[in-house]
């Protein structure tokens, strides 16, 4: 059976699975594909109720197979790496909510709902930390994140070891200690890791996030070569760099030297700005700006750090500010990178509305922690497929009155012509006699071992 070009993508993915785990993978993905979460009801329909398998063998797969999602996500890496812009790797990073209803659902928090109508609204799911790495898609003219590596936040009172799921499946973990409990900037430094691990030493990475990845669990403790450029508070105490020790002088050299003006503080002088032109969100956009090297002592340490206070010359949005952990890069630099973060935002809504990252009905730990996160599998298969070779069918200016202002593909057009290649193709339902299968090692592989 000839591969299609949907189908040669999944043979990265070899050696993360065993043989029936790789088919089970390739059935699920298409289905998750044409309906979003539904796989085996669209499976069901396409294929009339026929089945390769019994379908408890594709729940299996979530609940019990020998894969590992840290494999998977470097296999998506691969894949997606060669559509990165030359230079370092920006790597973006932000958590996002899964809401969930009922109390038997393992690792399900009361978390706070930013998106809710009141200032202070909770809900009940799940919180999850993703880190993608941002690429350049064609006939798209923004920047594009693909979530690579993810990880369960846990509160530290969910870790106490009184779940619900403990009682159900009859274990007893006693009392997490708290050095168990990680927050998030802990869980994104821990993806930081597997990154590096993946892309080996010499490639260096740029990584972005709000002002929640922007603190000293980030700064501190970021791996080689590894830039970090977060927001800064407008009230975040700055210092400048310690002048050099002087000959006899006696005691401890001192870490931190004299105190500088705050970023509000530097905000407020008139004096001082200079005006620039950066690329932000797909358009021009003069600022003006006001930059300085100094210490954020209670961040990064004795680290010196790139500052960058920013105004809007047309005072519609408030004054911001910015760092950067590389003290030599430009401020150019500094801002349009950080505007790439906004392409995770875009993923988080893509994986929700368009391949129902929300709507899992998962409930043991091993099912959660990878029945939901297969959204962001498929939706990076999706993009990788569509700068590979679905881009050749999409017309440069589609005739659509009723999207005047539209230049360019949405993650739905991507959607919508890979699910019209896999109709046309048919599901893989005999794909013992494709050659996608042929050699599968098992998940003891060389591509686990870069990971574990």
């Amino acid at each position: 059976m000839e591969l299609t070009a949907f189908h040669q993508l999944l043979v990265a993915f070899t050696p993360v699975f065993s043989q029936p785990s790789l088919q089970s993978f390739g059935f699920l993905l298409e289905g998750w594909i044409l309906a979003g979460m539904r796989a085996m009801t669209s499976t069901a329909l396409a294929e009339r109720g026929q089945f390769p398998k019994h379908f408890t063998s594709y729940y299996r797969f979530f609940s019990q197979a020998a894969w590992s999602s840290d494999a998977l996500g470097t296999a998506l890496l691969e894949l997606a790496l060669p559509y990165a812009p030359d230079g370092p790797v920006v790597a973006a990073v932000d958590d996002t909510l899964a809401r969930k209803s009922g109390k038997h659902v393992w690792g399900a928090n009361v978390l706070h709902d930013p998106l809710g109508f009141m200032p202070n609204a909770l809900c009940f799911g799940h919180n999850w930390v993703v880190l993608a790495i941002v690429i350049r898609v064609p006939c798209v003219k923004r920047d594009v994140a693909v979530p690579v590596f993810w990880r369960l936040y846990r509160s530290r009172k969910a870790r106490k070891g009184k779940t619900n799921d403990n009682k159900r499946e009859g274990k007893t973990t006693g009392n997490t200690t708290a050095k168990e409990h990680r927050t998030r900037p802990q869980l994104a430094v821990e993806m930081l890791d597997v990154l590096r691990a993946a892309l080996g030493e010499e490639r260096p990475i740029i990584v972005v996030g709000d002002s929640a990845y922007g603190g000293k669990s980030i700064t501190r403790c970021l791996p080689a070569r590894t830039t970090c450029i977060s927001r800064l508070p407008m009230k975040a105490a700055l210092y400048a760099q310690p002048q050099t020790r002087r000959k006899g002088q006696n005691g401890r050299p001192r870490k931190k030297g004299e105190r500088m003006p705050s970023p509000e503080q530097m905000a407020a002088s008139a004096k001082g700005w200079r005006k620039a032109t950066v690329h932000l969100y797909g358009k021009r956009v003069a600022v003006r700006y006001k930059t300085c090297l100094a210490l954020w002592y209670n961040s990064a340490g004795d680290m010196p750090l790139r500052i960058v206070v920013v105004r809007d010359p047309k005072g519609r949005r408030k004054d911001d500010a910015f760092f950067s952990t590389d003290p030599e890069m430009s401020v150019e630099c500094v801002l349009e990178t950080y505007a790439q973060r906004w392409s995770i935002e875009v993923a988080f809504r893509d994986a929700k509305q368009q391949l129902g990252f929300e709507r899992s009905q998962a409930r043991t730990r091993k099912a959660v922690e990878r029945t939901g996160p297969f959204a962001f599998v498929a939706y990076a298969v999706t993009v990788v497929w569509f700068c590979n070779c679905g881009h050749h069918h999409y017309p440069a200016f589609p005739v659509m009155p009723w999207y005047r202002h539209k230049r360019a593909p949405s993650f739905a057009d991507m959607q919508a012509m890979l699910r019209n290649e896999i109709l046309e193709q048919g599901f893989s339902n005999t794909p013992v006699e494709s050659r996608l299968y042929e050699n599968s090692s098992a998940p003891n592989s060389s591509l686990e071992k870069r990971v574990a």
